[in-house]
């Protein structure tokens, strides 16, 4: 059964990757009308034009899609993409993954505009493998094909694609095709294909619904393979999906593998909710961002030299934003050069390191540059910084210590965000690089447990963990400094003085603190480990008379408003044990609220329960005191009561 691009059919091989060669796919490129469409549907027998309006108007609107087997048994997908300038949008949105290009020029009328805007989108996005294709060979002689070919070659010096095979064809009479297929195998042949790191995304390029399976997406996958049955997450969006189904070529499969044009049935989600340009991957590999750090080149033939501040349209993978650039490194980016830029999106972006991008200017829309991102997920920056653009450089060219110590330089960060693409590294390499950091005691691991490399731990470059740490404790000293009756600082008030948002990780930095002796966690407070409330000569003379008659009267002891004591005296008190709270206004001696919980519970043991006129009797004291010494025994489970009687609480031991 076909229909809509999916097809249900017998699992083919394409399960099983020592059955399979690697999988490549290969753009088309070139100006509108040149042949580019006829071209495909001579090679592969399929019409890639499969919109009515495509077919009505004789022109190519949006992405195409085929495949073909070339003389070595290589199995290509074909991405066949408009050639039109307004549609250049959905051109950008197919030729960001793929591993070669079908240059297309019309031997007829020799290079176009969009000649020289496609070459230089190749070009900006590294696709340096492809051939060079003069269609429409049967229409010119022998003379003007030579002319056209030299004329070619001259746009061609210094892009990509300047060394590419040119190969002459008529997609009419088939001449040229069967070398147009060798020069494409040998083109591909020495390619390494797409390297699988485990790491699996998937732009979409398309979205479609088929009847009785639901939503379905395609794209071209890169980083790694996914499978039947697998839950991935729609970037930049939180909506996590399941994959119901797999097809590469209109073949069912069960997995699928980097390099692949896949279709994938997802269920879970309605076909109006995913757009061209989300994301494909498993949950935690991307942390959108809206913003990136990047390297921007801008084409020699800019029209525009770039300002700060400037709009411009933004497009990786399938992706299209608006953006705004900040120039990092210079007053403003002049055609032909490359700097340093931030570009903010008002929307997030889900990309890793090492994705490459185009830039247009709005309007007129025309493509002006493109580049690399260097950090998916940077902290925003302020321009002309010599310590930000050498953490550049480090991130762009560095080692992978260098790398990851970059990056924890200027904050924690969870070792699974370092995997979600802030690096370009895979999970095995910054993890090796951390362990080397670690007992190089360039990086600490923070938690309670030292060296300690798991997924959700956090890691911070030690100098940056110095510094923390010296934060940490100047704001303890000065909350001490200013309240010497309280027994820390309350746990929020640190994390916010920290500027600290996320409560985890706030809970591993004082966890750290209290393992390398910095600080006390006492749960809801934090304080100095040296630190202990002392109550000042003023205030000890103060509560000495009123310690003196709670030890004379142990059983009733006056109330501290009798005396009055301040509140902070009395908190103080309570916490260095010289009182015991048992109820509002109701304070005991220590020695005598021992006393009595010993006395109350071996009268229970003895007679098996106790009433309150026992316990009052019992104790020489008022109905007062028994009710709130009975309901604070209850509250610590020491007692329990049954209707007008106490007996023994489940908790055991008597902790005074």
């Amino acid at each position: 059964m076909r229909a809509a691009g999916l097809v249900v059919s017998t699992v083919s091989d394409a399960s099983n990757p020592s059955q399979v060669s690697r999988p490549f796919v290969v753009g088309t490129a070139g100006h509108v009308d040149h042949g580019k469409s006829t071209l495909v549907k001579a090679l592969t027998g399929i019409d890639p034009d499969r919109l009515a309006e495509e077919k009505a108007r004789a022109m190519t609107i949006d992405l195409g899609f085929a495949w073909l087997t070339l003389p070595n048994g290589q199995t290509v997908s074909v991405v066949d993409v408009p050639g039109h300038e307004r549609f250049i949008k959905n051109m950008l949105a197919g030729v960001g993954g793929i591993d070669a290009a079908l240059l297309i020029v019309a031997a007829d009328e020799g290079p176009m505009p969009q000649t020289d805007e496609h070459l230089a989108i190749l070009d900006l996005l590294g696709v340096d493998r492809g051939v060079v294709v003069l269609t429409k060979r049967d229409l010119v002689d022998e003379d003007w094909l030579a002319l056209v070919q030299e004329e070619v070659r001259e746009r061609l010096a210094g892009s990509v694609l300047a060394a590419a095979p040119m190969v002459a064809v008529s997609a009419t009479s088939g001449e040229g095709l069967p070398a147009l297929l060798e020069s494409l195998a040998g083109e591909l042949a020495p390619a390494a294909g797409r390297p699988d790191t485990g790491q699996p995304r998937l732009p979409i390029d398309r979205v479609f619904t088929v009847t009785g399976f639901g939503t379905v997406v395609t794209g071209t996958l890169s980083g790694g393979a996914i499978a039947v049955g697998e839950e991935l997450r729609l970037f930049p969006h939180d909506r996590l999906v399941r994959v119901r189904g797999l097809q590469t070529h209109q073949s069912k499969v069960t997995r699928a593998f980097p390099g692949s044009r896949t279709a994938v049935n997802l269920s879970g989600i309605a076909t109006e909710e995913v757009h061209r340009g989300d994301v494909l991957a498993p949950p935690r590999l991307m942390v959108p961002s809206q913003r990136v750090d990047a390297r921007l080149r801008l084409l020699g033939r800019s029209p525009v030299t770039l300002q700060q501040n400037d709009e411009i349209d933004f497009f990786t993978g399938a992706t299209e934003l608006p953006a705004r650039v900040t120039l990092l490194d210079r007053v403003q980016l002049e055609p032909g050069e490359t700097g340093w830029v931030q570009i903010r999106f008002r929307s997030p972006v889900a990309v890793r390191k090492g994705d490459r991008f185009i830039v247009r200017r709005a309007s007129p829309s025309e493509t002006i540059g493109g580049g690399e991102v260097i950090d998916p997920n940077p902290p925003r920056h302020k321009r002309f910084r010599p310590e930000t653009l050498a953490a550049l450089e480090t991130l762009a060219a560095g080692s992978p210590d260098e790398i990851v110590l970059q990056l924890l330089a200027s904050r924690p960060l969870e070792v699974r965000e370092l995997h979600a693409g802030s690096t370009g590294l895979n999970a095995a390499e910054i993890d090796e690089a951390l362990a080397q950091l670690v007992a190089e005691g360039d990086v600490v691991m923070l938690g309670a447990a030292d060296h300690r490399i798991e997924a959700s731990s956090f890691a911070v470059e030690t100098t940056a963990w110095q510094s923390l740490a010296s934060r940490i404790r100047e704001q303890l000293e000065n909350f001490h400094a200013a309240n010497t009756l309280r027994p820390g600082m309350p746990r929020e008030a640190l994390r916010s003085r920290l500027g600290i948002t996320a409560p985890r990780l706030f809970d591993e930095i004082v966890a750290t603190a209290e393992r390398k002796g910095i600080a006390a966690d006492d749960g809801a407070t934090i304080r100095l480990p040296e630190f202990q409330i002392t109550l000042d000569p003023a205030r000890r003379s103060a509560v000495a008379p009123f310690l003196a008659a709670i030890q004379q009267h142990p059983f009733s002891p006056p109330g501290p408003h009798e005396f009055g004591i301040d509140a902070e005296s009395l908190a103080a008190l309570e916490h260095l044990g010289e009182i015991v709270k048992i109820g509002d206004g109701i304070y005991f001696a220590p020695d005598a609220w021992r006393e009595l919980v010993t006395r109350t519970l071996a009268a229970i043991d003895e007679h098996g329960s106790m009433t309150l006129a026992q316990f009052r009797d019992n104790f020489g004291t008022s109905r007062k005191y028994a009710q709130a010494a009975l309901e604070y025994l209850d509250q610590q489970r020491l007692t329990r009561r049954v209707g007008d009687d106490r007996v023994r609480g489940p908790r055991r031991p008597l902790t005074p």
